[in-house]
């Protein structure tokens, strides 16, 4: 049913291209920047979650 339809449509078949070449250079992306970024950079957002609470001390 939906292959009916979207034969139908001209030049449809750009869309899965654009899709994967957008997922694929997202990732690629995201790979330069874990392997580029400092390490004190991601133990600084490791321990964001629990710095507040320790900074303000535990009163629960």
């Amino acid at each position: 049913m939906i292959k009916n339809y979207l034969s139908d449509i001209e030049g449809v078949s750009i869309y899965p291209i654009i899709s994967l070449s957008i997922f694929f250079i997202f990732f690629v992306l995201l790979a330069i920047f874990v392997f580029k970024s400092d390490k004190k950079y991601i133990t600084h957002m490791e321990n964001l979650p629990f710095g507040d609470s320790e900074r303000k001390g535990s009163k629960a």
